[in-house]
């Protein structure tokens, strides 16, 4: 019976596909520029942050915070409840217009 599973289990293991690249989305990058954008833009660190989510009952230790932020590895939500509690009442995620002379 052992000997079942454990060929169940190599053979599962060779059929899955291959691991993507490690590079990220682009659409990620995105979204964790337009995080470190706006706190940039308002001279808040990290510390702020978690300051800040804490007072609307979010707890996130300040390398935690860093972690996700630098992978890009949140949901949506988080992404809101980050911008709301920086008070950022508007995000530009459009590229800006390139100018023709």
């Amino acid at each position: 019976m052992a000997f079942a599973s454990y060929l169940m289990t190599k053979d599962a293991e060779t059929t899955r596909p291959p691991t993507a690249s490690r590079r990220p989305p682009a659409a990620v990058g995105n979204v964790k520029g337009i995080l470190k954008a706006e706190l940039k833009r308002r001279e808040m660190t990290y510390a702020d942050l978690v300051e800040r989510l804490a007072a609307v009952g979010i707890f996130e230790s300040e390398a935690n915070l860093r972690n996700k932020i630098s992978r890009g590895a949140f949901t949506a939500a988080f992404f809101v409840q980050c911008l709301i509690a920086i008070g950022c009442e508007h995000v530009r995620i459009a590229p800006p217009e390139t100018k023709v002379p």
